[in-house]
């Protein structure tokens, strides 16, 4: 769904949008949030590590494997947000934040702020965002028409492989995490395979003591099923389906992340579920703004774009998917024939 203001009356200016947003206070940053996030994801990791123990060689681990799921994504928002200096001042401190992280869930640090760097600076461009170069899927007819064999084969019937293809994110993640580090495409690449290593040792080591090898295998795929799954839940929305720039377009930053962002309708609970990245537009025109000052400017935002006739979508979060599918489908129809 698209809101649209009236025709503009003076061209919108994101210098004018930001001193707004300055005059509101809501780019300083929330250290008393943050903290209470730390704390909570802790308790709720350790609340998780403590069943998992207590229930021992059990199939109801994988109930506990599907928690443990959502508790490592709301790991990785922090590393999101570590990675976007959201938390703190200074990029030490965030780095840490965002390392440490990293090695909890399994993620390079290092190349997920690189490329998710390059996402946002070029959000939904055919030549430039790496969000939308995947060899299995397409978003634009031309992309579709351009893939050969397998992949040929995956982008026609995409629409309804995509959802399965999202239990596999977690893996790709943790395979393009060992290639960056390995590669040495990160800054600290020593560290970053140091972490990965510590990461994959601890949890082996976890689940072979506890559970039968059997019991074992089906956790780690129903976790990093789970993980995969939200993450791509979570992200999916915000660009997908979206106008797709041709490849030479050269737009101010304040239309190229209105124009290519949705935003999503919903309240606190989708808000945790989502990391705050229900708040796309406003994400993507403000990347530094601490996620708990996202849902005010989000208001802000959506002022300011109807006031100067700028197109910003905002639906519900079901609708959104729909849009998505609908998409996929359309651009790999001439691949069906």
């Amino acid at each position: 769904m698209t809101v649209q203001g009236s025709p503009a009356r003076t061209e919108p200016s994101f210098t004018e949008l930001t001193a707004r947003i300055k005059a509101a206070d809501l780019l300083r940053r929330r250290p008393g949030v943050y903290t209470t996030v730390f704390a909570s994801n802790v308790l709720l990791l350790a609340a998780t590590v403590a069943a998992f123990v207590l229930i021992g060689p059990s199939w109801w681990q994988i109930v506990t494997a599907a928690v443990l799921g959502l508790v490592t994504t709301q790991f990785a928002f922090v590393g999101h947000d570590a990675g976007h200096r959201q938390i703190f001042a200074g990029r030490r401190a965030n780095d840490l934040v965002g390392h440490l992280h990293g090695c909890l869930v399994g993620m390079s640090f290092g190349n997920w702020v690189e490329k998710h760097n390059a996402h946002h600076a070029s959000p939904n461009h055919a030549d430039a965002d790496p969000d939308i170069d995947i060899p299995v899927l397409a978003f634009s007819v031309e992309q579709a028409a351009g893939r050969r064999g397998f992949a040929r084969w995956a982008v026609a019937h995409q629409a309804v492989l995509f959802l399965p293809l999202l239990l596999l994110e977690g893996w790709s993640l943790h395979l393009i995490a060992w290639q960056a580090a390995w590669r040495r495409e990160v800054p600290r690449p020593t560290l970053e395979m140091v972490l990965l290593a510590v990461h994959v040792l601890g949890y082996a080591a976890a689940v072979l003591l506890v559970l039968t090898p059997w019991q074992a295998v089906v956790f780690v795929v129903v976790h990093q099923g789970v993980w995969g799954l939200s993450m791509g839940l979570a992200f999916a929305p915000n660009h997908k389906g979206m106008p797709v720039l041709a490849p030479g377009t050269r737009l101010d930053h304040l239309h190229k992340q209105v124009l290519t962002s949705r935003d999503l309708r919903g309240g606190r609970v989708l808000g945790y579920l989502l990391g705050g990245l229900e708040h796309q537009v406003t994400h993507h025109l403000f990347p530094r703004m601490p996620r708990p000052n996202l849902p005010r400017a989000r208001v802000l935002v959506e002022a300011f774009c109807l006031e100067h006739g700028l197109p910003y979508t905002r639906t519900a979060p079901l609708d959104s998917y729909r849009q998505v599918l609908r998409h996929l489908h359309d651009v790999s129809a001439p691949l069906r024939g």
